[in-house]
């Protein structure tokens, strides 16, 4: 065996022998919640990220796989608006639309931790803060005379920090891109909406809307991990 393989044996054995209390500080799961600011993007803004910014409040759930990966779900609440004239596009017959929208998005993420992320296991070069990279997919509802539901793709990254064993706090950014165009139509018969304004039929990756979300998290662990070398 090569010295690394020995080392993990070694270190595995170590753990398992000591008094199970050492690890009744690591947990496999987290539950809190989340708020911050949402943001639409699409025909009515094509280049200002945080025009027109809404509340946003839900709540999330995280399951740590190790210290490197995490799988998170959430259920977020918040609003969305946008108008023309905010826009430095011009629109046929220079027609201007607005709206603005509650919804709801239901979805669930991978997390990669760039550090590995513990307040124990000094020896495996744990941290008790990591940036992080997310990934993910979800279903987006919105209010209005003309309701909205699509499947959205959320891309993003954050930052969380240990502030004590069992309390997590974090902040992330990320875009939500939806498959669908409209949005930002809450009505169902109007003389100029945003549906594809220029009358140019949309695809997966043109003409579509997207929205963001900056978001602050605190979360609270629970449900002992069983294995003491899940790090490895």
């Amino acid at each position: 065996m090569n010295r690394k393989m020995v080392f993990s044996v070694l270190v595995c054995m170590h753990a398992i022998l000591l008094p199970k209390n050492l690890f009744s500080q690591e947990y496999a799961h987290e539950l809190g919640i989340i708020g911050g600011m949402s943001s639409y993007m699409g025909d009515a803004n094509k280049t200002k990220l945080f025009l027109n910014p809404g509340a946003t409040i839900g709540g999330i759930y995280r399951y740590n796989v190790n210290f490197h990966w995490a799988i998170k779900g959430n259920l977020i609440a918040g609003f969305l608006s946008g108008n023309t004239a905010d826009a430095q596009n011009v629109f046929p017959s220079n027609m201007n639309a607005s709206f603005d929208r509650t919804f709801v998005e239901l979805g669930s993420q991978i997390e990669f931790n760039f550090f590995p992320y513990s307040d124990k296991y000094g020896y495996l070069r744990t941290k008790p803060y990591t940036p992080y990279l997310l990934l993910g997919v979800g279903a987006t509802f919105a209010s209005g005379d003309r309701m909205f539901f699509n499947a959205n793709v959320p891309l993003g990254l954050g930052f969380k920090y240990k502030i004590r064993t069992g309390i997590n706090v974090g902040i992330e950014f990320s875009m939500r891109k939806l498959f669908a165009d409209n949005l930002d139509v809450t009505e169902q018969k109007q003389n100029f909406d945003l549906d594809a304004p220029y009358k140019i039929e949309s695809s997966i990756m043109k003409n579509q809307d997207w929205y963001s979300l900056t978001l602050v998290s605190l979360t609270w662990e629970f449900g002992l991990k069983k294995d003491p070398c899940h790090g490895m």
